[in-house]
């Protein structure tokens, strides 16, 4: 029982450590956005910030499973589903500044920027699969799905090497921040090499078939 309380509270702890770490910046990123204290240009470092935050959680959200394996800390992999929302909420707040503060929500070039321009287009679609998985997320949506969901869950590892696509095509001149997130993404996917092997392994027999 003790045991059991002890690993309670270090959830707990852990989930206010990261609602904090989370929320505050960006309640922070609005405060000073809102107040005109971003600079000469408030709304690409609203877009930057919210972005690049999306990503650094993303990546997070990939070292759990490592980390709690490694180090025999199970009720790290508790948390996983809080980074991953933190993570759906930034990206979403990324898209929502670029529609309102860089398109004043026009809808038509908002579209056709989809489609013109390869990283934004890269980068919708790392968001739809964000989206889909912070919506399945639900308890009651992954017991209705099943097996599937862990099918759908294993796009993530397509996420992150999307985002940072995306990262590096939409840089035009610094490219040490994208290549260096690059370089972080490669090394996370390589704890999970056996089975991104098993996963590519089973969707080339099924088109095969």
């Amino acid at each position: 029982m003790n045991k059991k309380i002890s690993t309670a509270k270090k959830v707990l702890m852990l989930k206010v450590v990261i609602h904090l770490a989370a929320f505050l910046p960006l309640f922070n990123l609005y405060y000073l956005a809102f107040n005109d204290l971003l600079g000469a240009d408030p709304v690409e470092r609203v877009i930057h910030f919210t972005g690049i935050g999306a990503f650094n959680l993303l990546l997070v959200t990939l070292t759990i499973s490592p980390i709690a394996k490694k180090f025999k800390q199970g009720y790290l992999l508790q948390v996983r589903r809080l980074l991953g929302l933190y993570a759906f909420s930034y990206a979403f707040m990324h898209v929502l500044n670029f529609l309102a503060f860089d398109l004043q929500f026009a809808w038509w070039l908002f579209f056709n920027e989809i489609v013109k321009r390869p990283y934004i287009t890269i980068g919708m679609l790392a968001f739809v699969l964000v989206a889909a998985l912070a919506i399945t997320s639900l308890n009651s949506l992954k017991r209705k799905m099943g097996k599937s969901w862990q099918n759908l869950h294993n796009f993530s590892y397509l996420i992150v090497v999307l985002v940072s696509i995306h990262f590096y095509w939409s840089v035009k001149s610094e490219l040490i921040s994208p290549l260096f997130y690059f370089l972080l993404t490669i090394i996370l996917l390589s704890f999970r090499y056996k089975k991104i092997k098993v996963l590519l392994g089973s969707l080339f027999s099924k088109r095969q078939s």
